[in-house]
């Protein structure tokens, strides 16, 4: 390149090209190789040599500010001689032959391969400039379209591609759900405002055109028989059921519909409703149930009785779930009020408030008319129980006692109250009267509907009062007290003398005055006696009396029980202990010594016993052994007699098992030595058989051996013959004569004898063996084979 700038000639190769300006006009013109080109001294060259533009197929590139061409394709000059350009353009040059870029084309993208759109692909194409498409079509700048693959696209500079977009797969209950993005048609032909949305459902790969918008893919809802769809309409349409809804309507889509469901874009799916199932035992009521135009029936209600299988409509709802029947026992019953007027069977009417109760054994539902105030269950009592009872309508109450009752509907349990002292007297045990600390501070609980009873004790009295009929009764135990509704226990507050404490200075009085005339020991012997004389007294006939009757107080004493009896003297005290000590060491020394002497005796005559019991098992032992030993004797010789007959028996059948074991010996080495010896003679004779075989196997390899050696050689030698000829074998047999005579022909020779002087000649056999001898001399120089 330096070298052609110094010296101004180029040389341009073939597809090679270079920009000249000319100096002196100051227009650039192109030069295309191959040729020799030389620069004048008012030319100046811009580029190049360049190698030109090779656009392969499948293949484009971008050329900006592209030349004019006319209609015959020639470039298009100007006055000055400049080429004309479109400046500001752009033109898409696609495979052809190598070109060169004229003064003033820019190459804006270089060659690159052209794009190909895969199946279920497109490019989102917009138009920029106003042009007709290849089917005649307007384009108008802005519009916007897609180029659908599979396919290669070739690009166009009026058209600019926005993004290569995919097609949505839609599976098996699916659907796409789309928006208009301005007034169109759709693939199906349907015209379509302005965000516009609706489904399209297909299994398979759909492309949106290029005006659509990709909301949202939906997937459908499976129904079965347990459950439906609650759908609420967005705007008054015309469903795939051909049905118009209006605007906020809801209604149910069941199994029965559809086995899947894919709601509209005009559908709101509220809720999956599941199944309602009622068994026999069940029931429900159902709020403002759906008419049969399809309406809901605000304000109303229906019962529904089981068995029975259903889905609530929309609007619809439970007043109190799904409930069972009442089942009533025999003891049981309802109270139920009317809250709607209506007539039940047997022409029976119930107005609003009405109160009634139905008894069992029966099942009951009650109808949307009638509330269930309570359930009541009969109260068993036993003769000794009861409960008060009040009537809600004349607030009388009464108690019932000792039968099993059921409250009717205008009844009631009616609690009682007590004052807490009595419900701390009648909490405490009659035994604990006398020590008022026993008094229960915390009270248990009391059913104060049951009846207040209690038990008088012997020798006891209670008394009380009917504040109803202002009268007071007293009830003296023992005995059982059952409170009546208006009446309550009297608490009293004794204070009387100490009668009891005069009573008992009294007896002692007596008692200290009898026994101070006694001596100690009698005292002691007849304590008891002395005691109830003293304090009972003694009839006419000499007898102690039975009673002993104080005429201040009616105290009558009965009966006296000795607990203890302690003297006051300590002196007194200390000798009586003393003596009681000695009386019991001398009563127990005697007890002691009769007991020992009482063991003594149980065991002398226990040693006897056992003595004698001793003696007895050792007589009876000795006899025993004696039996024994005859026994034994008697066991031993037979023993022996057996012994000696099995030995003899034994020995007899050892020597015949060894006489027959001798025979079986002698036969089995018979049969063995027969056994080898055929054994042997088989293998022998195997053995011959096989050397036989293998010496005639081998005898017929060799002869076989030798056969194809002779046959090989014979061929050989033929191949020899055949290779060699007939006549050169002959010419080979008789060239040394054949020399000779030549020879001796040469030198004039007929015949010659050359001898070393030493050996004898005969000469009568010279002739003929120089007749013979040449042709003799040769024989069997050159071995020859015969078949």
């Amino acid at each position: 390149m330096a070298c052609s700038e110094v010296t101004g000639v180029y040389r341009i190769l073939p597809f090679y090209y270079v920009h000249v300006l000319d100096q002196n006009t100051n227009v650039t013109h192109l030069e295309v190789g191959p040729q020799t080109f030389v620069k004048q001294d008012h030319e100046k060259v811009l580029i190049g040599p360049e190698r030109m533009l090779i656009i392969p197929p499948r293949h484009y590139c971008v050329i900006e500010n592209p030349v004019v061409r006319g209609n015959d394709s020639e470039i298009v000059i100007d006055a000055n001689g400049q080429v004309k350009l479109f400046h500001s353009d752009i033109e898409i040059r696609f495979s052809q032959d190598p070109f060169p870029l004229y003064p003033g084309e820019v190459l804006r993208k270089a060659v690159s391969p052209l794009q190909v759109v895969e199946p279920n692909r497109a490019l989102r194409l917009r138009a920029v400039l106003d042009f007709v498409d290849d089917n005649g079509q307007e384009v108008h700048a802005g519009e916007e379209f897609l180029f659908e693959g599979p396919g290669t696209y070739f690009p166009r500079k009026e058209v600019h591609v926005d993004r290569e977009i995919q097609a949505n797969i839609l599976k098996p209950n699916e659907a796409i759900r789309l928006r208009a993005k301005k007034k169109m048609i759709d693939r199906n032909g349907i015209e379509r405002e302005a965000g516009e949305e609706w489904l399209i459902q297909m299994v398979g790969s759909y492309l949106p055109s290029a005006y659509e918008e990709v909301v949202s893919i939906v997937k459908a809802y499976v129904l079965t028989d347990k459950k439906a769809l609650h759908i609420r309409a967005l705007r008054t349409f015309v469903d795939i059921f051909k049905r118009k809804r209006l605007h906020g309507e809801e209604w149910l889509v069941y199994a029965n519909d559809a086995e899947t469901y894919i709601p509209d874009v005009y559908e709101e799916v509220v809720d999956i409703v599941p199944v309602t199932v009622l068994h026999s035992l069940q029931y429900c009521i159902i709020i403002d149930p759906v008419g049969s135009n399809g309406k809901p029936q605000l304000g109303k209600k229906k019962l529904v009785k089981g068995e029975a299988i259903f889905f609530l409509q929309p609007g619809e709802k439970f007043a109190n779930g799904i409930q069972d029947v009442y089942v009533l026992e025999e003891d049981e019953g309802l109270i139920l009020r009317c809250i709607e007027a209506f007539s039940e069977e047997k022409n029976v009417i119930h107005n609003p408030g009405d109160l009634w109760m139905i008894r069992g054994p029966r099942d009951y539902i009650p109808a949307i008319e009638v509330e269930v105030v309570n359930r009541r269950k009969s109260i068993p009592l036993d003769v000794n129980e009861g409960i008060y009872v009040r009537n809600v309508k004349m607030g009388k109450i009464r108690s019932i006692i000792g039968s099993t009752y059921l409250l009717t509907e205008n009844e009631e349990l009616w609690e009682k109250e007590l004052p807490t002292e009595v419900e701390q007297l009648l909490a405490l045990d009659v035994r604990h009267f006398k020590n008022q600390s026993a008094v229960i501070a915390v009270l248990p609980p009391r059913d104060k509907s049951k009846v207040i009873t209690y038990r008088v004790p012997h020798n006891a009295c209670v008394q009380i009062y009917d504040y109803k009929s202002k009268n007071a009764r007293i009830i003296f135990g023992p005995e059982l007290v059952m409170l009546g509704p208006d009446e309550q226990f009297t608490i009293l507050n004794l204070s009387v003398p100490d009668f009891v404490g005069d009573f008992c200075k009294t007896v002692a009085a007596k008692i200290r005055g009898a026994v101070a005339g006694i001596s100690f020991d009698d005292f002691h012997k007849n304590s008891a006696k002395i005691i109830r004389t003293s304090v009972f007294g003694i009839d006419e006939n000499k007898r102690i009396n039975n009673r002993l009757v104080f005429t201040q107080n009616n105290l009558v004493l009965t009966s006296i029980d000795i607990q203890s009896v302690k003297p006051v003297d300590q002196r007194t005290q200390d000798a009586l202990q003393k003596s009681v000590q000695l009386a019991i060491e001398i009563t127990t020394n005697s007890q002691e010594a009769q007991a020992k002497h009482m063991a003594s005796r149980i065991q002398q005559e226990a040693k006897g016993y056992l003595e004698r019991q001793r003696i007895t098992d050792e007589a009876e032992a000795e006899k025993e052994r004696q039996e024994l030993l005859v026994l034994q004797a008697r066991s031993a010789a037979v023993e022996l007699v057996g012994q000696s007959h099995a030995e003899a028996k034994s020995r007899a059948e050892a020597a015949i098992i060894e006489g027959d074991a001798a025979v079986e010996q002698a036969t089995l080495r018979a049969e063995a030595g027969k056994i080898k010896s055929d054994t042997e003679l088989d293998r022998l004779m195997q053995t011959r058989e096989l050397e036989l075989a293998h010496d005639k196997l081998t005898s017929e390899l060799e002869i076989e051996k030798t056969k194809r050696i002779t046959n090989i050689e014979i061929e050989e030698f033929k191949e020899h013959v055949a290779a060699i000829g007939s006549q050169t074998i002959q010419a080979i047999a008789t060239s040394g004569p054949d020399n000779q005579v030549k020879l001796l022909q040469a030198l004039g020779i007929k015949s010659t004898l050359i001898t070393d002087g030493h050996s004898p000649i005969n000469l009568f056999n010279t002739a003929v063996d120089l007749i013979g001898g040449s042709s003799n001399s040769h024989q069997g120089t050159f071995p020859m084979k015969t078949n």
